[in-house]
């Protein structure tokens, strides 16, 4: 075996949900046998990486031999919990300064979010507030959220800039992710957010990240991800496209926010450039949607703020039907999706997007993985990935049914128990 170094542990468990046929099949048409799951069983972790797992009467101690016998090992009872994947947060703007609860008031009473950011509010009143903070501010903030994720059983947090649309506020931002202590963090640079009033268009402050800010970012090694928002009154012009492609050649990963509010064919740009996922996916035209479903990139479905948007949610069943491979997250800010609630999202994906347990649980795990390119490491249980793991009190089946119950009592990563202390 490969490993051979680090802290060595044995866990026993009464249930193991390993998602291995669910890894097998990439995440795409999941039934609940491809959860694969194990009773009564045993998973051997050296270093912080699986190295076996199985039934526990199938576990041999010659297995131990290769690490040090079994005096090396250390043993971890759960004889009475469930355990599955940690899960994966793939799509949240974790990262700001004040609140928007006025413009919540607004849309109550019939304000659309297109209205409130024409007057200045939206993502530019939190971009005014994120601008102001100081990083020790935001990094205050940032934390007690991150931790919030944690208590949940979120072991991988995707955390995104685009709250400072100015170079030294989006390196603050990204600076301030990077300090993050808990889940592990996977920072995006969303400079291309929105357009600052400062630039008098869209594409002029396109170049100006091209040429000050995407630049930077690629040497200080702040993030290995882009992301932009591709929909009218943003950014879909050949300069996004443009943005994209330099970022491309630069080593960047993409991803985008894309037919969240319009079509307006970015599902079609987003997919020639291979982006890692497509989120939102709302405004979905049938062509579209059959070239989503066959492509490689992930659709990164985002129920909270069509509820709290008052939209429509995404034809989710039909691209799981139709074979794409889905994740689920919160996308947490402080405007359109408030919540850090993955109970919420996950009965929401349920009632409203019509889909199965075993595909809510697939998508927030191992499709979460794959929008981040993190699959090969993250999302299952199975020999060579890190051993990030929740301990469940009860069993599986009782997961995303109640709004605001998430029995997650441990929280693993790669085979090191977080704290929940805030």
């Amino acid at each position: 075996m490969a490993v051979s170094r680090g802290q060595k542990q044995i866990f026993d468990f009464a249930e193991l949900v390993t998602l291995q046929g669910a890894a097998a099949k990439d995440g795409r048409r999941v039934q609940e046998k491809d959860l694969s799951v194990i009773s009564q069983a045993r998973m051997l972790v050296v270093g912080g990486e699986i190295v076996w797992l199985g039934r526990q009467k199938n576990f041999k101690a010659s297995l131990l031999k290769p690490f040090g016998g079994a005096k090396a090992f250390r043993q971890h009872s759960f004889k009475d919990s469930c355990a599955l994947p940690g899960f994966v947060e793939c799509h949240s703007h974790l990262v700001f300064a004040g609140s928007r609860q006025q413009e919540f008031e607004e849309r109550n009473r019939g304000v659309s979010y297109e209205q409130i950011a024409q007057k200045g509010g939206g993502i530019l009143s939190t971009v005014r507030a994120t601008r102001r903070a100081s990083t020790q501010e935001l990094l205050s903030l940032a934390q007690d959220r991150a931790q919030r994720f944690l208590r949940q059983g979120v072991t991988v947090l995707e955390v995104k800039s685009g709250y400072g649309l100015s170079r030294a506020a989006e390196i603050k931002m990204l600076e301030v992710a990077q300090k993050i202590r808990g889940p592990e963090i996977v920072p995006t640079f969303l400079g291309a957010h929105a357009r600052p009033p400062e630039f008098s268009s869209a594409d002029e402050y396109i170049q100006y990240l091209m040429d000050k800010v995407l630049p930077l970012i690629h040497k200080k090694g702040l993030a290995r991800r882009i992301d932009i928002f591709w929909d009218k009154g943003y950014f879909h012009s050949p300069a996004a496209k443009s943005f994209l492609l330099q970022a491309q050649k630069m080593g960047f990963e993409i991803c985008g926010h894309v037919d969240q509010l319009h079509s307006l064919g970015g599902v079609r740009e987003l997919l020639e450039l291979r982006s890692l996922s497509l989120d939102h996916v709302v405004q979905l035209s049938d062509p579209d949607l059959t070239r989503l479903a066959r492509s490689s990139s992930t659709a990164v479905l985002l129920p909270g703020a069509d509820f709290y948007l008052r939209m429509k949610y995404p034809p989710a069943r039909r691209l799981i039907d139709e074979g794409a491979r889905v994740a689920l997250a919160t996308d947490f800010n402080p405007g359109s999706c408030p919540t850090q609630d993955l109970s919420l999202i996950g009965v929401l994906a349920r009632l409203e997007m019509k889909m199965t347990l075993p595909e809510v649980l697939t998508a927030y795990t191992y499709g979460g993985a794959a929008a981040l390119g993190l699959q090969s490491r993250r999302g299952s249980l199975e020999p060579g990935k890190s051993a990030d793991f929740v301990l469940l009190k009860g069993g599986w089946q009782d997961l995303f049914y109640s709004v605001g119950h998430h029995p997650v009592t441990e929280v693993w990563l790669a085979g090191r128990k977080k704290s929940f202390a805030f």
